[in-house]
């Protein structure tokens, strides 16, 4: 059976307001990004501590760590991004998850560029990629790699090539139809049926060919042919929301309780339509 998460500070800053939209929508898992406006890497001990206490309480779990490691310049300091790994690893132990999101590094300045150039920095991507994956793996915790616009992973090929070259159990596709659509990509079936061997994650949100994100099914992302191929190849792993509906930003998106819920009642009518159990 599959379950649903969600990247819950896209409903807002507030932790409480957080849990009660997704008690509302029967959500009890959610991609740890942020709370209270601060980046889930640079909350405190003591706020760790408060967030898992609170989600406790309302039998909310954490899917995955929505780290945004590896979303700068390939050229900027790397022992910076192995603190960060650290502080990541410590916060996924604390929360028992075994998952951080992350991404595949911007070239240098990277405003001024192109996707295209994304691939001329390859043996340093691969590089700094391993180092990550071997200290990831020494810790039990599995690195989802996002496909995101303009770092190295973002178009299909690239994605396949970093999965091939890093090859390993604890390096794994979180797989987003909507960020592939804005990189001129198809997700389905396309991207799909290259990733699929590392697929482990999927990232819920839709985009119009222009690239304007949408809910799910809304978009060209193919959501209900996705989500059927997804339970005909055995797929039992989260679906999270992650809308973008009211904005987009670099690091974290936000789309406010009520455009969050009907992000999330698109997702859960299709996979009422088709029959597919969720929790």
């Amino acid at each position: 059976m599959i379950r649903l998460s969600a990247f819950a500070d896209e409903i807002s800053p507030n932790l409480d307001e957080q849990i009660a939209t997704l008690q509302r929508e029967g959500i009890r898992h959610l991609d740890l990004r942020g709370v209270w406006n601060i980046n889930v890497l640079d909350l405190s001990d003591a706020q760790i501590r408060q967030v898992k206490q609170t989600l406790d309480a309302h039998d909310i779990g954490v899917a995955a760590i929505g780290s945004p490691i590896g979303k700068i310049a390939i050229d900027s300091s790397f022992e910076a991004t192995m603190q960060k790994l650290e502080r990541a690893l410590q916060v996924a132990q604390a929360f028992g998850t075994p998952f951080i999101r992350i991404f595949s590094f911007y070239p240098p300045a990277h405003a001024q560029v192109v996707s295209t150039r994304a691939g001329t920095n390859r043996d340093e991507v691969m590089r700094r990629l391993r180092m990550m994956i071997e200290r990831a793996g020494a810790a039990g915790v599995t690195l989802l790699h996002e496909n995101e616009k303009d770092i190295y992973g973002d178009t299909i090929a690239r994605c396949v090539d970093l999965m091939q070259s890093c090859e390993d159990e604890h390096f794994r596709v979180a797989f987003d139809p909507a960020n592939f659509i804005q990189c001129g990509q198809i997700p389905y079936p396309d991207a799909y049926e290259a990733l699929r061997p590392w697929l482990t994650y999927v990232h819920v949100k839709d985009a119009l060919a222009n690239g304007s994100v949408v809910a799910a099914g809304e978009g060209a992302g193919r959501w209900p042919d996705l989500l059927q191929r997804l339970r005909a190849d055995g797929y039992s792993g989260f679906l999270s929301l992650e809308p973008h509906l009211a904005a987009a930003g670099q690091f974290q998106g936000f789309s406010g309780p009520d455009l969050f819920v009907r992000a999330s009642q698109a997702l859960q009518g299709m996979l009422r339509v088709m029959g597919w159990e969720y929790e």
